[in-house]
């Protein structure tokens, strides 16, 4: 039998969640770029291979995503871009967190919480990266059925800058940056 629950964060929980995304970013902040990486992608294996709930499960596919937008190198993110995201990445370097990955049901509730909030500051960053993809799988799709090897990458290439640049706009309108209770 399944049971729906659902909460609210208020500012101030917000706010808590925020500090203790500055805390992840200042302990790893000796830590590496792949240390950052591998250390997430080792956080989803224990997730996929946990009972884990469907809710927890979802928001864990989005850290794939996360991961996919650093190491992907057809993406090419600026370096505050990547920056931006391997700081979001640092909050699952530690499993000791708010709430300890190995609390059965629970342990990854706060990881869960954590990226519905990193995605949602990096809303534009992710839109651009998943059209990306479609892009480069139509592009293959595309040199597949004509049997050869036209100027493709410069069509992906020009697809790529077109997305990076509506990135920015997006997420610069409105006479900012980030949001004003930016986790970066």
């Amino acid at each position: 039998m399944a049971m729906e629950i659902t909460f609210e964060l208020s500012d101030d929980d917000l706010k808590y969640f925020r500090r203790l995304m500055m805390e992840a970013r200042q302990k790893s902040a000796g830590l590496d770029e792949e240390t950052i990486i591998e250390n997430a992608r080792n956080l989803l294996g224990l997730v996929w291979q946990s009972g884990t709930s469907d809710f927890i499960r979802e928001r864990m596919s989005r850290l794939e995503t996360l991961i996919g937008m650093v190491v992907d190198h057809s993406w090419g993110m600026d370096s505050e871009d990547r920056e931006h995201v391997v700081e979001a990445l640092s909050y699952f370097s530690e499993p000791q967190d708010l709430i300890p990955d190995d609390i059965p049901g629970l342990g990854y509730l706060d990881d869960a919480i954590m990226i519905e909030m990193v995605c949602r500051e990096l809303k534009h960053e992710i839109q651009a990266y998943r059209d990306f993809c479609v892009y480069r799988a139509a592009d293959s799709s595309r040199i597949n059925q004509k049997s050869e090897q036209p100027d493709h990458s410069d069509w992906l290439e020009e697809r790529r800058q077109q997305l990076h640049s509506r990135m920015r706009r997006r997420r610069n309108r409105g006479g900012g940056g980030h949001s004003p209770f930016s986790l970066f």
